[in-house]
């Protein structure tokens, strides 16, 4: 498990692929792997990779299988890509985020960025496979940064997210561009109540579901939303 919280910056120096393996080693910064072990977990913009070889006190090899290739952005990197990181929780810890399993759901674009004084506004975009987990003042994780939603267009296929001079200090987000890719974990709280609120609204209501549906809207009401007070 993760918190959410970033806690580095780390840096591919080398990318090779072999029998559908591809395999990363990353530079993270002086004191970051105190006490890493082969097979502990680390999460590399969000995804949960294995250390496979602990190469010096600052270098680790990771293996990536085909599947994590097809849904992640680590499809995408190469050398000198730099990625956030977060070790693995240990029993006990604050989670100053929300938790995460580090296993991404997908991967958005952006679709812009606006800055305005010190902060930041990133726009992406939303798959419709995916967009009733995603409305306002919900958790959502990107590139394994937990973050609040500030603003969703569902008819748009948007969302927005905000971020502070820390963020920013902490993260690769400040190098982003429109058309990078960003990882994406929806919060498995909001996804149970969602699915729940869906499954039991369709056996109450059956075919009269998408007429219900239709009159939320006409209120200002996503049906997405109506169990989040419960998360």
């Amino acid at each position: 498990m993760f918190t959410g919280i970033v806690q580095s910056i780390a840096k591919i120096v080398d990318v090779t692929d072999k029998n559908g393996i591809r395999t990363f080693v990353i530079d993270f910064n002086q004191g970051f792997c105190t006490d890493l072990e082969i097979g502990a977990s680390v999460a590399v913009d969000g995804v949960c990779l294995t250390v496979t070889e602990l190469v010096s006190d600052i270098r680790v090899k990771f293996d990536v299988m085909l599947q994590s290739l097809l849904i992640t952005t680590l499809s995408e990197y190469e050398n000198g890509t730099f990625v956030n990181v977060e070790r693995a929780a240990k029993d006990g810890a604050e989670i100053g985020g929300h938790p995460l399993s580090g296993h991404v759901d997908f991967k958005v674009p952006i679709i812009n960025v606006n800055q305005i004084e010190d902060n930041y506004c990133i726009r992406l975009g939303l798959s419709k496979e995916w967009k009733r987990y995603v409305f306002p003042k919900g958790y959502i994780a990107l590139n394994g940064a937990s973050l609040t939603i500030s603003e969703v267009n569902k008819k748009e296929e948007w969302f927005e997210v905000w971020l502070i001079p820390e963020t920013r200090r902490m993260t690769v987000f400040e190098a982003k561009i429109a058309g990078d890719h960003i990882n994406v974990e929806i919060e498995r709280g909001t996804q149970v109540i969602v699915d729940t609120v869906r499954d039991t609204l369709q056996e109450s209501l059956g075919p009269l579901l998408p007429l219900f549906e239709k009159l939320l809207l006409e209120q200002g009401v996503d049906i997405d939303s109506l169990g989040r007070d419960v998360t």
